[in-house]
């Protein structure tokens, strides 16, 4: 009588995870679901999804123009007031709503993460893509309130991507990290709100960045998001509005620093996300 086979297997730590880059790659199909499932989820059914990408960058609009353009009659660079605003309402909308989501997508996907094997870089950059979803919603309320005011734009919109590029790698860069930081200490749900409406008015939102000091300035252009709203204002006003090459290379700069410091902490963690969510 023959004696069974015996067969050994050893499974050794982070095995999986040594082709993590090209991973990111084999597992597109992945991302593609997770990002068009968070959309669904926003959109399909509801009629508040829709409404709510359109009413929150709208009535911050009204509330700004009433509070910085009638009452405080700051400057908006001979652009309408509205018109003024809106523009830097859509990238600071589009950065405060991917912000958060991906912030907390790793504990709203915790029953994934701790069953299968994947990039997790996959999921919080998913999650911003329903943020893009929004920006090109209200994009569309820009163009028609442009078209009210008859305030039409120049080829400076085709500069638009690169801001919107832009903010996209500012958001996922932030993302990662406190991503990363709210797997563990969940703490950190409270302070994602606190940072958002904060940087909300530290931001060039409802006035213009040439009221700011010029002693100023420089510490000023340390906040990304100063050269991206800039630029957005920069690209629907033709030119008209202020934009200088400090403020888009050091916005381009920190964007650098904080994509590097996400991705290294995010990865650095990524390994204890299973175990610890």
């Amino acid at each position: 009588m023959e004696k069974d086979q015996e067969f050994q297997f050893t499974i050794e730590a982070g095995k999986a995870e040594r082709h993590y880059w090209a991973d990111l790659w084999r597992y597109r199909e992945l991302f593609y679901i997770l990002a068009w499932r968070d959309i669904s989820v926003r959109y399909k059914q509801t009629i508040i999804g829709v409404l709510w990408a359109i009413l929150r960058p709208l009535l911050t609009m009204m509330i700004f123009v009433v509070v910085f353009g009638k009452i405080a009659k700051l400057p908006s660079e001979g652009v309408p007031y509205p018109i003024f605003v809106f523009a830097a309402m859509l990238p600071w909308t589009f950065f405060s709503s991917a912000f958060a989501d991906a912030s907390n997508s790793l504990i709203s996907n915790s029953n994934l993460i701790s069953k299968v094997y994947f990039p997790r870089l996959i999921i919080p950059t998913a999650s911003v893509i329903v943020s893009v979803v929004d920006f090109l919603i209200s994009f569309v309320i820009l163009m028609a309130l442009m078209a009210w005011y008859n305030y039409w734009p120049s080829w400076h919109l085709l500069t638009l991507p690169f801001f919107l590029l832009l903010s996209f790698f500012t958001v996922l860069g932030a993302g990662l990290f406190v991503a990363s930081l709210n797997v563990k200490y969940r703490d950190f749900r409270f302070v994602i709100p606190f940072v958002v409406q904060l940087g909300l008015y530290i931001s060039p939102v409802g006035f213009s960045t040439t009221i700011v000091p010029e002693q100023y300035r420089l510490f000023y252009y340390l906040n990304p998001m100063v050269g991206v709203i800039d630029g957005f204002r920069w690209a629907i006003s033709g030119g008209q509005t202020a934009l200088n090459e400090t403020e888009i290379l050091m916005s381009i700069g920190i964007t650098l620093v904080l994509c590097i410091i996400g991705i290294r902490h995010f990865r650095k963690t990524e390994k204890n996300f299973a175990d610890v969510i």
